[in-house]
Formats: C-alpha cells, structure tokens, sequence
C-alpha cells in the first residue's frame, strides 16, 4: 500500500489501541466521562482521514485531515491527562501517548504540504 494506506492502517490500530486501553480503564463516574472523551477523538482521526481520501476537492481534502490532526492531538491530551490521573500504571500509556505525537505530526505535514500545494 501507498502513503495513504499506511496512514489509514496506522489510524486504524491506534484507534483499536484506545479501544482497548478503554476496557482496562475503571468504571469510576470521572474516569467514564474521560474514557467517552478518550473513545470519540482516539476513534475520530482515522474516521475523518478516510473521509479525507474521498474528499471531493483538495480543499475538502485538507480540511477533513486538518480536522483529523485537532482530533490526534485532542487525543495526546486525553492520554496524558489519564496517565497523570494515575489510574493505570504510567508506562502502560507510553507508546500509544508517542504514538498520538506521531501521528500529530505527520498529520500536521500532510496538511501544511498540501496547503502549500493548493496555492501553487
């Protein structure tokens, strides 16, 4: 697969991980309004990059991955503010937490390179 697929199948386990790390997570009241925060951006950055790829224009296009990159580092936040809540232990949360970094920043290239190239 191309760079397209990468980043799809990339997303798609990253949300998959999230899903994953939700079920490990407790059923406190605080912690379930966290985990539905946690869910919704972790699952959404995949979701909005395949809408990307369909997108009927470039400007649809930069505007879907943009919205995908708020939602990666939505969930960098999310990850971060449960780690420190100390409801797992802090090494559980170490690669998916650089893992959300990554994809903020390939996420952030891709949408810089491709308003670069929408002005051109």
């Amino acid at each position: 697969m191309g760079k397209a697929g990468d980043i799809l199948d990339r997303t798609y386990n990253f949300a998959l991980r999230i899903v994953v790390l939700a079920r490990h997570l407790p059923n406190s009241v605080e912690c379930r309004v966290l985990i539905r925060q946690l869910v919704r951006s972790g699952t959404s950055v995949g979701a909005n990059i395949e809408e990307a790829t369909a997108g009927v224009s470039r400007e649809d296009f930069i505007h879907k991955m943009n919205i995908a990159l708020k939602e990666a580092r939505e969930t960098h936040y999310w990850l971060c503010l449960i780690r420190d809540s100390k409801y797992l232990p802090r090494e559980r949360f170490d690669a998916i937490i650089q893992e959300a970094d990554e994809l903020s920043k390939i996420l952030g290239s891709i949408v810089s390179k491709s308003r670069k190239k929408n002005k051109n």
